[in-house]
């Protein structure tokens, strides 16, 4: 079988390993690599964190990612970087281990090694971040010794020195077309088709094996209950599934894409839906996770479908016998039972344009603010036309066993003006519709009274009243 073939630190090395073994227990197990920690196992606390690039990309391209929660066989052909690559001697420290250092941002120094790098990515990508940019960098990283003050500081203060550290540092970029299609060994095989029609083939001929996108839910798995795959099949690396392309009428987000690489359009189409993919994901979460794997986990409380079911996403699913579009409402036909068959995959998700007429919010309700999962999460979509409703989509997560819209609210909605008056007939609506669980997030009484509530914040939300944003 195929060694696993990547750089680390400027190095190409070959691991001849389980391609289910995780990155994080591979760089312990090397005493040159063993600066990352293990904290949480499971992509919370970022003491693991490590860069990465993926095949054929350049030093731009790198990112913060979870080692803890990434297999082996998802680095076929990357080039990484630990916090000993960024500092290859004494005189070439990076600035912001200088800065660390020299401010006393590191007391126990168990997350130091995680932030560093968390902080590297940064600003390799941004060379003059603002204090939202690097808060949003650190929220995947916990620090329960130092506080966060002299961190930021210490990564302003590296913002402002000269960082063109790892190109140089990355090693020769193995090409997208040398990476192995088959690695690991006999006990865990795992399949990287680069086209479409190579995975839709792949798919037909291994129906059972694991389809591995980002990995940040399955991973778990590996991590912390130390599952085995004896067989999986990556999508990150094909072509036709990378591709983010823009029409007259929708964007489409091939299924491989992430939602980091997603944000920027997401952020110019509809804020409200980027301000929540910041919140449902840290940094190194968003550059492993994938809008298609957060749709085929078909998860009851998955942050992505609500929006999207919402906004009438449509997607497209992918076998060798071609090519079929559903609403992706119509997706999940129970907790965790989909339509998606044995051969297929998700290829693309189309999201229409905003339309003038168009309001859009989504709302999460957490027991933390960030980087945690949904209670309920709300979506509310609505077409004005003349002062009317002309078409209206309500959907929720978190109410049900699968994600989806709310037909009593809509009829209350549609015809009639938005305002705090029909609040009391679209929350009955709600309420008539679902009958959520009980379980440690929240109580069912406390869902009904959430997603209720909801619908007045989306009301004075339009209206342009400063709603308090807080985790319930």
């Amino acid at each position: 079988m195929n060694p696993i073939r990547f750089h680390i630190n400027g190095r190409l090395t070959e691991a001849f390993v389980r391609a289910d073994m995780t990155v994080l227990e591979w760089l312990r197990s090397n005493p040159q690599t063993c600066g990352s920690k293990e904290g949480c196992a499971e992509g919370d606390c970022g003491a693991c964190s490590i860069l990465l690039a993926n095949p054929g990309s350049d030093a731009g391209d790198f990112g913060a990612v979870n080692s803890c929660i990434m297999l082996m066989g998802q680095i076929e052909g990357c080039s990484l970087i630990t916090v000993e690559g960024l500092s290859p001697n004494e005189s070439e420290r990076h600035p912001v281990q200088v800065d660390m250092a020299e401010n006393g941002s590191s007391q126990c120094g168990f997350c130091t090694p995680g932030i560093v790098m968390s902080l590297a990515g940064l600003l390799n990508r941004n060379s003059n971040p603002n204090d939202e940019q690097i808060h949003d960098a650190l929220a995947g990283n916990l620090c329960r010794c130092t506080g966060y003050r002299p961190i930021v500081e210490a990564a302003k203060s590296a913002a402002d020195k000269s960082i063109d550290r790892l190109a140089k540092l990355a090693g020769s970029a193995i090409a997208s077309d040398d990476a192995s299609n088959v690695i690991g060994n006999e006990d865990s095989v795992f399949f990287r088709p680069k086209t479409l029609t190579e995975l839709c083939t792949i798919r037909s001929e291994h129906p059972s094996a694991a389809l591995l996108a980002g990995g940040t839910d399955l991973g778990l798995g590996v991590a912390e209950a130390k599952t085995r795959w004896p067989m999986a099949i990556v999508t990150a690396g094909v072509g036709e599934m990378l591709q983010i392309n823009e029409y007259d009428d929708h964007i489409s987000f091939g299924g491989a894409v992430t939602w980091e690489r997603a944000l920027p359009y997401l952020h110019r189409l509809y804020p409200s839906f980027a301000t929540m993919v910041r919140r449902f994901g840290s940094t190194q979460v968003r550059n492993m996770g994938t809008i298609a794997g957060n749709i085929g986990n078909a998860s009851p409380i998955g942050d992505g479908p609500p929006a999207l079911i919402a906004l009438g996403a449509i997607i497209v699913l992918a076998s060798v016998d071609g090519e079929r579009e559903i609403l992706l409402e119509d997706f999940c036909t129970g907790y965790r039972q989909t339509v998606l068959a044995d051969d297929e995959v998700i290829s693309q998700i189309k999201l229409p344009l905003p339309k003038a007429s168009q309001q859009f919010r989504v709302y999460k309700i957490s027991k933390r603010y960030d980087q945690d999962i949904s209670t309920v999460c709300g979506a509310f979509s609505i077409e004005i036309v003349d002062g009317i409703i002309a078409n209206a989509h309500v959907a929720f997560g978190g109410m049900a066993a699968t994600s989806q819209r709310c037909p009593g609210a809509e009829a209350a909605l549609n015809g009639n003006q938005l305002g705090m008056e029909l609040i009391e007939a679209v929350s009955a609506a709600i309420n008539a519709h679902f009958s959520p669980l009980d379980d440690w997030r929240g109580s069912a009484k406390y869902r009904d009274v959430v997603a209720a509530n909801l619908f007045e914040r989306f009301v004075r939300d339009v209206a342009g009243e400063t709603v308090e944003v807080m985790a319930l």
